[in-house]
């Protein structure tokens, strides 16, 4: 049963992706700079503080701090070998056929901005720019099998959220 009386922990959860990510070594200008390279070819006018304010706004949404959370949580727990065995290894190894990865993050994460959304993460899932390629290929440094996908669909949630604004 629900406990009428729980606040949820807004900036907890907040404070909790930002320290994560700080510690991936990952900060709002690079998910930023994502964003504003895949939406500066439609809007010229487009400025980078824009795109950084679209990133931070995305990240306050409680619904991608839900989803961000547990895919962090899943990517930590792989990281110290806490998953239950066949698990483990599917999520150490990022086994293609997995998919729960994408999943969660363009659902969960870029799926709540619509179509423009869920085409940005689809095409920043295969080419994997910016931080998304070292996050792809970095082996011996924790494993980032949800993290990668987290910044692509926050990088494109924050893109449908800028094309929408100037729509």
């Amino acid at each position: 049963m629900n406990n009428p009386n729980f606040k949820y922990p807004d900036t907890a959860a907040y404070n909790f992706i930002m320290q994560y990510l700080e510690q991936k070594q990952i900060h709002i200008a690079d998910i930023a700079s994502i964003t504003y390279n895949i939406q500066k070819q439609y809007l010229p006018q487009l400025t980078e503080e824009e795109a950084v304010s679209a990133v931070v706004d995305v990240l306050h949404k409680r619904e991608v701090m839900n989803n961000a959370m547990v895919g962090i949580a899943l990517d930590q727990a792989a990281s110290t070998n806490q998953l239950p065995e066949p698990l483990q290894a599917i999520v150490e190894n990022d086994a293609g056929v997995f998919g729960v990865d994408e999943l969660l993050a363009e659902g969960g994460i870029s799926g709540i901005y619509g179509k423009i959304a869920t085409t940005n993460f689809g095409y920043l899932d295969k080419e994997k720019h910016g931080i998304l390629k070292r996050l792809d290929t970095v082996k011996g440094k924790g494993v980032n099998t949800f993290l990668d996908d987290i910044i692509a669909a926050v990088a494109a949630a924050a893109g449908a959220k800028i094309a929408h604004k100037y729509a």
